[in-house]
């Protein structure tokens, strides 16, 4: 009678700590966020005579840094 229950409870806690252990990985959006963190530097030290685009490419690159990190987030607490 007891080992159903165990064996479901053994298996619901398994299913958890290979879906937080998934989510914590997540080598595409952590390789993206490192791109994005570079190209950011890099846009930062180019030259400032790119008639606006050089700091809008820089506003652009900062949202898509936050939006990636909290896609990181979101997908590590669901």
């Amino acid at each position: 009678m007891r080992r159903p229950l165990i064996a479901a409870t053994v298996a619901f806690f398994l299913g958890c700590a290979a879906n937080h252990a998934y989510a914590e990985r997540q080598p595409h959006m952590r390789d993206a966020l490192s791109h994005l963190e570079q190209a950011l530097g890099e846009l930062k030290n180019a030259t400032a005579d790119k008639g606006g685009h050089r700091v809008k490419a820089i506003s652009l690159t900062e949202q898509a840094i936050s939006e990636v990190r909290e896609g990181i987030q979101f997908d590590n607490r669901h």
